[in-house]
């Protein structure tokens, strides 16, 4: 047992190290870590496309935007934990 304890650990381990290794000293700068919003703006931007409107409302900073958005996944982290509940319930119930 402690055998494929120590076996699990090393790949552990490599799976961690492996891509800290990789991209040593790379980042965004060099195009690694950019996401799939900025390659989707920028395809976008290529098209020519031209918004119908403009937001009403930008936040103040990053971090308020940040807020908003993890409030908006508790919400909805919420809504589906009551319902999986709810429903886990009403199968014990019959």
């Amino acid at each position: 047992m402690k055998h494929e304890n120590l076996i699990l650990l090393i790949i552990a381990l490599i799976i961690i190290i492996a891509p800290l290794v990789a991209y040593n000293g790379l980042g965004e700068d060099q195009g690694y870590f950019g996401g799939a919003d900025d390659a989707g703006s920028d395809a976008v931007s290529e098209t020519g496309y031209k918004p119908w409107f403009e937001s009403f409302w930008e936040p103040p900073s990053g971090e308020i935007e940040s807020l908003l958005f993890a409030v908006q996944a508790a919400i909805g982290a919420i809504i589906i934990g009551y319902a999986v509940g709810y429903w886990k319930g009403q199968k014990k119930v019959e």
